[in-house]
């Protein structure tokens, strides 16, 4: 993996058409996956540390019930949902782009909350609380920024038109919380095969 390509998340950020287009015509998918996946670690490894260390005036989570593995799983469970709904919509409407390219796509796309969020972790602890208005500027404008490198990356890798881009990113929201909706219901459909089982076992049990 060269130097040039692991810079191309920057190049993306600042050049989503020209980035998006090297992505998915030029560029290696293998190096791109791999750098993928780093971005992604890196923003878990953001999303912990930033319920752990930031400051108490814009921190509300308690660390000491701060779950590691649940941190993780609100990471990759959004982006997980978003990248399979979108896929499956984008197969009917004549998309161009593979699975492994709206993964690649969604990932770069994540680079500025990266970038943005982490040393708003450490500065965090030295803001007074008329100051903390900057720390949550900068947090949503790394959320609109990887929201505009998401609507171009979707619209390159599908080829799609910019209204049809917006359609598409709406239907995809949609089908993510029907996703959301299904899976909850298979694990409350679980949790009372579960408990109804042990209900049978503890009866028997105790007759004897």
């Amino acid at each position: 993996m060269n130097r040039e390509a692991l810079q191309h998340p920057l190049y993306v950020m600042v050049h989503p058409f020209n980035g998006y287009w090297d992505l998915k015509y030029e560029r290696s998918q293998k190096t791109s996956l791999i750098i993928s996946f780093g971005i992604l670690f890196m923003l878990i490894l953001t999303n912990v540390l930033g319920n752990q260390y930031s400051g108490f005036l814009v921190n509300m989570n308690n660390p000491r019930y701060l779950n590691s593995l649940l941190e993780a799983v609100y990471v990759l469970v959004p982006v997980l949902f978003w990248c399979v709904a979108n896929w499956s919509l984008t197969t009917l409407m004549d998309g161009e782009g593979k699975f492994t390219e709206i993964f690649i796509t969604t990932c770069f796309a994540l680079v500025p909350i990266v970038l943005i969020n982490f040393p708003w972790i450490w500065i965090s602890n030295f803001i007074s609380a008329q100051e903390s208005s900057f720390y949550y500027f900068f947090k949503n404008f790394a959320i609109l920024w990887s929201g505009l490198l998401l609507y171009v990356g979707i619209m390159t890798v599908h080829q799609f038109s910019p209204s049809k881009t917006i359609g598409t990113i709406l239907l995809t929201l949609l089908a993510m919380a029907f996703m959301a909706f299904l899976t909850l219901l298979f694990f409350s459909l679980v949790q009372q095969m579960i408990a109804f089982v042990s209900t049978i076992y503890q009866e028997i049990v105790l007759r004897r």
